[in-house]
């Protein structure tokens, strides 16, 4: 068998196994959404960024204040850097994402008028955006599939999985958007998140409680 048609192969016994898992998924999980509270894409791009590293929780505890002292991008690009420290130091790392707030902001009023753009070339050019949080705002703030979000519960149970074998997010990202249908995206990255957090935990998962065990090949070798 050539090379490429063994990569066909594998692509389509993951998008099966894709097919399987998904209405079970979408089943246990009927309310599968962000769990940032947003109502703008600005907002959203703000929350994406002061999540890394931080729980969502927290995060939105810390905005229901932020969005209401700064309404626009202009007024966050204006505040102090030691102002926005103080106002964001619960979320961790806060002197990092303070100044990747401002430039952000800097870079909306500078380049889009103020505005989140809704492409991902933009997106990614702005300070403090990778990627991954491009594909959040894109996805939840735009409706847009563009890519697949890739935290580190979804790289995780996407391995386990069996729908990649990398740990790098750019190449766990391929594998999944070859595996999963395009207008599943943004859905699939939701339903990682939240089977990560209730049953797929990093540190034991409970596979005897898996609704996925049978298309799970790390968990049906952990019940041998």
């Amino acid at each position: 068998m050539s090379q490429s048609k063994a990569v066909g192969k594998r692509v389509e016994a993951r998008a099966e196994r894709v097919r399987k898992i998904l209405p079970i998924l979408k089943r246990t999980y009927p309310g599968a959404k962000c769990s940032l509270e947003f109502e703008t894409p600005l907002e959203l791009l703000i929350a994406t960024i002061l999540s890394a590293q931080c729980m969502d929780e927290r995060v939105n505890a810390v905005t229901t204040g932020l969005f209401k002292k700064y309404r626009s991008a202009a007024e966050l690009a204006r505040v102090s850097q030691e102002e926005l420290e103080k106002d964001i130091q619960s979320t961790g790392f806060f002197r990092n994402k303070a100044k990747s707030l401002r430039g952000m902001a800097a870079a909306l009023v500078e380049r889009h008028v103020g505005k989140v753009p809704a492409t991902m070339e933009e997106l990614v050019e702005l300070p403090g955006v990778g990627r991954k949080t491009a594909n959040v705002v894109l996805g939840n703030a735009f409706g847009k599939s563009v890519g697949v979000v890739v935290d580190t519960h979804v790289g995780r149970i996407s391995e386990r999985l069996g729908l990649t074998t990398n740990t790098d997010p750019v190449k766990v990202e391929q594998d999944l958007m070859e595996a999963v249908p395009k207008e599943e995206w943004t859905e699939w990255a939701h339903l990682m998140i939240y089977h990560g957090r209730k049953v797929c935990v990093a540190r034991k998962p409970r596979c005897g409680e898996c609704v996925l065990l049978e298309w799970c090949p790390a968990g049906r070798a952990g019940q041998r």
